[in-house]
């Protein structure tokens, strides 16, 4: 089985080297700043489960791929996906599965849009990685996991084959039957503590220290009320460790989204936040929750940075 890991990033850079380690077919699809940093310094993995040097893995272009790849993996931010999705466009055959690795749901629906919904499976992973200024892929947590499915739920040859080659690889592969409820159940939890964090520009610690755990909850239940509304009530237990999470006294964690806004980068605003509002039920009250308050100021950091950007 062939796969083409689009990018090399964080995410790419992660699973696709953990793949290779392993002995899997696997090729990246790299820009061409990636791909000459590469070629240097080869993939570099940095890890609590062991550390990888890959001095020369197989990499392509978009413009020099010339046949089609059995799975496309995809962890993109959403708003690259337009240009993701065209570098890719050559690598889809009849065959081709693609696994997406984005947060939220949106995503997915663009993907169905561009290339069948027939090729799309849902997926999310665990992780919490980055690339240093040399372009090492630095593993920061004791999570590496990574679930994949249909979508409609059940188990299909597809998803067995791919469970078989990711089965051996150093990180923890699951194949589920209910990918699409796992993947709302992440997406509250992803928009809870981006909007929660961002906003208070703080840790989860730091914002509980200062009485704001009423706060907290009240963003996490409107986004797992959204989720119910749109048939994906999150199951209890994910609840009861997403309630846990986002008030837990001293926690250092915040969201990526965050960290985003501290270096100045975009962020995945109208993805993460802007996507789930827009799944509310309507009727609401005219007092603005939190949630809505998040993306108000998410959206004006981005005004911000365009206008600093001019």
């Amino acid at each position: 089985m062939r796969f083409l890991m689009v990018g090399a990033g964080a995410l790419g850079g992660y699973f696709g080297g953990r793949l290779l380690e392993a002995g899997r077919d696997v090729t990246f699809l790299l820009r061409p700043r990636r791909a000459a940093q590469i070629e240097k310094t080869g993939l570099v993995v940095q890890s609590p489960f062991g550390n990888l040097q890959l001095p020369s893995p197989p990499h392509v272009l978009a413009e020099d791929i010339k046949v089609p790849f059995d799975v496309i993996v995809v962890g993109s931010k959403a708003y690259d996906l337009d240009s993701t999705m065209e570098s890719f466009a050559p690598a889809v055959g009849p065959n081709t599965v693609i696994l997406p690795l984005l947060n939220g749901m949106s995503h997915i629906e663009r993907l169905v849009e561009r290339f069948g919904d027939e090729r799309v499976l849902g997926g999310l992973c665990m992780i919490s990685a980055t690339l240093d200024d040399e372009g090492r892929v630095l593993h920061l947590n004791d999570m590496h996991g990574l679930s994949y499915g249909e979508r409609a739920g059940g188990r299909s040859a597809r998803v067995d084959a791919i469970a078989a080659q990711f089965d051996g690889a150093k990180f923890s592969a699951t194949a589920s039957e209910t990918i699409s409820q796992d993947m709302w159940e992440k997406w509250v939890f992803i928009a809870s503590a981006a909007g929660l964090t961002s906003l208070m520009r703080a840790s989860i610690g730091d914002i509980a220290s200062a009485g704001g755990q009423d706060v907290a909850l009240s963003i996490f239940d409107e986004c797992c009320a959204i989720a119910a509304h749109n048939g994906f009530a999150p199951r209890p237990a994910a609840v009861e460790r997403g309630r846990a999470i986002m008030t837990a006294p001293g926690s250092p964690m915040t969201a990526s989204m965050y960290k985003d806004i501290v270096r100045g980068a975009p962020v995945e605003a109208d993805h993460i936040i802007g996507d789930l509002l827009g799944r509310a039920p309507a009727g609401r009250s005219p007092t603005p929750s939190v949630l809505r308050i998040a993306y108000v100021h998410l959206k004006a950091y981005e005004a911000q940075r365009a206008r600093q950007a001019t």
